[in-house]
């Protein structure tokens, strides 16, 4: 039963690394759901400062549309204000030269009929000079404001079609900008649907782990609970093997008193003797004495094989930087690194070399944006290693391992061509350690010196085997 319990232990200890396997597993997913939760936010933030920026320069061209569309108008009112000031002296210029013709008449009826004809040579001309100097000075002021009207015009039509362009890019961009706000709050929204369901993802596996170590614990202290009860129910037995013991050995002293006495009175009485009855005990004790030896010579053959067949490993470490080889399978299965500083470091470019023996060497390259967390290890697995690499693991799919042999070397350089870390592994023959032959010890006596013996013995075979 204490076998059966200890079995069960390992099996919980078993249990217990391959829950701190998956809690580490799952605290690297936390990390990465961490890390991608605060490029999102960044993201947001940095698409929140476009959106602001781009509200602000709407704004403004909102502001220089409004500008535009003002100016237009006080150009169009100008205009009307200066083709009703050409009307008004247009009509004023005419009224003017009515005047002028209704005064030289007047003053042409009231000159003495005598001189009507002497003056009207000269005030035909003098109306001439008049009327052509009005009619001149009328063409002037027209040209002038026709001009001037037209000049006008056309720098307000100029200005008006510099507005209306202004206006359509203004407008085509306000609608490019809300096409993009619109696309970025649509993503603002999808990344914040993400977050939430990650922030989920988060609180379930927090959840999960929190139900699995209260569960370890509770297992771990029925074990414990069960080991103690196993420990109480071992010694109880012991003790009262202990007392069978005593009373055995007071049963076989009382017995062979009784023999002794039975043997005199015979004696005495000269009858014939009974075969002596201790035989039985000693059969059994060379029968022990037999399975010992036999157990004790097949400990030291198993032994001597093991250590003529041993191979003593060697390894050699060297790091100059963060990031160190921690380990190499014998098997060719994986090599392990792990970054000891407090930052991230980019393993962009790096490349590991596999030495054995006089074999050609082979480079594994890592890709492109692998980055290795601080504190954390990353495992370069085998294509043929036969096993579900973790989140955080890598594959060398071209290879299917990483080769075996009496001297495996494996070095870490950077991108600069620069030996970062190296670790190497040599297999050499173990020396056969001598035997001793002390350790065979012949049990004689009775049962309780052969009980003792045999766990002598089960003492000596633990130190062995530890």
């Amino acid at each position: 039963r204490n076998s059966k319990k200890e079995s069960d232990l390992n099996l919980a200890q078993a249990r217990v690394r391959d829950l701190d396997a998956q809690l580490n597993a799952k605290e690297a997913d936390l990390a990465t759901a961490l890390n991608e939760n605060r490029t999102l936010e960044n993201e947001l933030r940095e698409l929140r400062d476009q959106v602001l920026s781009l509200n602000l320069s709407l704004e403004d061209t909102k502001k220089h549309l409004h500008s535009e569309m003002l100016r237009r108008v006080d150009l169009e009112n100008h205009m009307k204000t200066l083709q009703e000031e050409m009307t008004f002296q247009k009509r004023l210029h005419e009224d003017e030269l009515k005047e002028t013709k209704r005064v030289h008449e007047s003053r042409i009826a009231e000159v003495e009929s005598g001189r009507q004809r002497e003056f009207e040579s000269k005030l035909s001309d003098a109306l001439q000079g008049l009327r052509k100097q009005h009619e001149e000075q009328i063409q002037g002021y027209k040209e002038e404001m026709e001009r001037t009207f037209s000049a006008k015009v056309e720098n307000a039509q100029l200005t008006a079609a510099r507005n209306s362009e202004f206006a359509n890019a203004a407008r085509e961009e306000l609608l490019e900008t809300q096409k993009r706000v619109d696309t970025l709050i649509s993503q603002v929204n999808q990344y914040q649907s993400q977050n939430v369901a990650l922030e989920s993802r988060i609180k379930e596996l927090q959840n999960l782990l929190d139900y699995d170590r209260d569960l370890h614990r509770r297992r771990m202290a029925e074990k414990e609970e069960e080991m103690a009860q196993a420990q109480k129910q071992a010694q109880a037995q012991l003790e009262e093997y202990e007392h069978l013991l005593d009373v055995k050995l007071a049963l076989d002293l009382e017995i062979n008193a009784y023999r002794k006495m039975l043997e005199g009175e015979e004696q005495r009485l000269k009858l014939s003797p009974s075969p002596p009855s201790h035989s039985t005990a000693t059969q059994a004790a060379s029968q022990g004495r037999r399975y010992l030896h036999g157990k004790k010579r097949k400990i030291k053959e198993t032994k001597k094989r093991e250590h003529s067949a041993a191979l003593k490993t060697i390894q050699h470490v060297s790091a100059t930087g963060n990031i160190s080889i921690e380990e190499i399978d014998a098997d060719g299965k994986f090599v392990r690194l792990k970054n000891h500083s407090d930052e991230d470091q980019s393993l962009h470019g790096w490349v590991l070399r596999r030495r054995i023996g006089s074999v050609a060497d082979v480079n594994y390259k890592f890709p492109s944006r692998f980055t290795l967390q601080a504190g954390q290890e990353v495992t370069i697995w085998g294509a043929g290693a036969g096993v579900s690499p973790g989140p955080s693991d890598l594959v060398w799919r071209s290879q299917k391992s990483w080769g075996t042999g009496d001297n495996i070397g494996v070095t870490l350089i950077t991108d600069d061509g620069e030996e970062l870390a190296e670790r190497k592994i040599m297999l050499v023959p173990r020396e056969e350690e001598s035997e001793q032959d002390d350790d065979y010890e012949e049990i004689t006596g009775s049962e309780a010196d052969f009980a003792s013996q045999t766990k002598r013995r089960r003492k000596k075979k633990c130190c062995l085997v530890s």
